[in-house]
């Protein structure tokens, strides 16, 4: 029997339809499932960042980035890089789309960038925290004597141009890392430097060891010699006419990251003899030690720094905050959330593990952390970290807030359970008064606890040192 024209067009379509069906309910299956997975908790590693990315590497240095996590809602991530430089190197000059918090975790370090139109030279140490604005010229060299450099940074990715990643714009390079330069077009160049092709060519094509390459010697990086003989090639009068426009005043930060081309080279090309005079009326900011500063809290178990824009200022216009925790073996950071900040992490030494709990109150993630791991804790969730009994646990991170971070206790005698009324919490939990404060009182420590939880056998207070109720 004939099939009519119109339901062979129904089931020719049906059939079609099948295909895209399945694919779409599987889509939503992997939704389900990823959803499921993330919400599985227990043993996972949910909030660990993995799966770091080497963006640049040569013989001298490498820089490894772990990727922020983004939750849908949530604000752009920070990301924490990772450089690592060998002995007597330098990092070349750049610019990247991003603005930097670099902590020095090993090592001696010069860092050279341009603020409000000069060159400034800070020498760093162990602990100091610095802050690099996106869009400004930078380098860095290793000068610690035989001895490897390392930074953590966080990379802010408010200001990236793209997929919230980060971009690297380098100044000098070669064959292997290009120099923006190289883009324009050759006679532009011999013109704006006033050299010839033959000269131009050894200076964008001079380095082919990549990002990081040997010094010469401590004073002079290596490269920067070529590019010092152009002072005797009329390029004396470029730094003349830069002179007229050095009267006028740069009051704003954003204004500092608005530099010439003329004036960067201008710093390299005129030697550190005559930018002394210059840069000794330049007060770019200091850094910040946070292993010099006393800790916010103290107690037996562990202490704890935490600095915002009030203590250092460059962290204003980053908005972003910095802390640094230290636990003796098997004490305890007591349970409590950040209302105000996602929290980033770095375990610096020693080893424990991280709890993080969901809103619904279920297991979110319990995972064992080692030096070297990299870990997140959105904003609103519990969470605690617990040092191992084998030794003392260090971590050093970074918050979404530059105002000073109030977080909210959950256990300990300063927690909420504490200042919140009795009476109501006794009730929420379906006990009486009396059970509800012979509990809450259980504790007598706070904020770090011991990792013994029965309660002390005096009344004696031990030794707590804080300043404005802060962590």
């Amino acid at each position: 029997m004939a099939i009519p024209r119109r339901n062979t067009l129904l089931l020719l379509l049906l059939v079609c339809s099948i295909p895209v069906l399945m694919a779409e309910r599987g889509g939503r299956e992997g939704e389900e499932e990823e959803e499921e997975e993330e919400h599985r908790g227990g043993e996972g590693r949910l909030f660990m960042l993995k799966n770091p990315k080497q963006v640049m590497k040569s013989e001298g240095g490498e820089v490894t980035v772990f990727r922020g996590f983004r939750r849908r809602g949530t604000a752009t991530p920070i990301h924490i890089g990772f450089i690592n430089m060998e002995p007597s190197t330098l990092f070349i000059p750049q610019y990247i789309d991003a603005s930097l918090i670099l902590f020095v975790r090993r090592g001696d370090m010069r860092i050279g960038w341009i603020y409000k139109d000069d060159l400034v030279e800070k020498q760093l140490k162990i602990g100091d925290v610095y802050r690099i604005p996106a869009g400004s010229a930078f380098y860095i060299t290793n000068t610690g004597r035989g001895q490897r450099l390392q930074i953590i940074c966080s990379m802010d990715a408010t200001e990236n141009l793209g997929d919230d990643f980060f971009q690297s714009f380098f100044i000098g390079g070669g064959t292997n890392t290009p120099s923006v330069l190289a883009g324009f077009d050759v006679r532009t160049l011999t013109t704006a430097f006033n050299v010839s092709t033959e000269e131009l060519t050894a200076i964008l094509e001079g380095n082919k060891d990549g990002p990081f390459v040997y010094l010469r010697n401590p004073d002079q990086p290596r490269g920067w010699a070529d590019l010092m003989k152009l002072k005797h090639k009329g390029m004396r009068a470029e730094i003349a006419l830069d002179e007229e426009c050095d009267e006028e005043s740069v009051r704003d930060e954003e204004q500092t990251t608005v530099w010439s081309w003329r004036k960067l080279l201008k710093a390299f090309f005129i030697g550190k003899e005559n930018k002394k005079k210059k840069n000794s009326a330049v007060k770019a900011p200091d850094s910040y030690n946070l292993y010099e500063r006393d800790p916010d809290f103290r107690n037996n178990y562990g202490w704890s720094v935490a600095i915002s824009e009030h203590d250092y200022y460059p962290l204003r216009r980053s908005g972003i905050g910095v802390y640094l925790v230290n636990l003796t073996a098997g004490s305890m950071m007591a349970p409590h959330l950040n209302p105000t900040a996602t929290e980033y992490g770095v375990v610096l030494r020693g080893s424990g593990s991280i709890q993080v709990v969901f809103p619904n109150g279920t297991s979110a993630m319990n995972a064992k952390v080692q030096e070297g791991d990299v870990f997140w804790i959105p904003r609103y969730y519990p969470f605690c970290q617990i040092a191992s009994r084998s030794g003392p646990m260090e971590f050093f991170g970074y918050t979404t807030s530059s105002r000073r971070n109030r977080p909210q206790f959950l256990a300990g005698r300063s927690s909420i359970l504490q200042t919140m009324g009795g009476e109501e919490m006794a009730l929420a939990l379906d006990i009486s008064l009396k059970s509800y404060n012979r509990f809450r009182g259980s504790q007598r420590e706070e904020i770090i606890l011991p990792e013994l939880l029965t309660p002390p056998e005096t009344t004696t207070e031990p030794e707590i040192i804080r300043k404005s109720g802060e962590i």
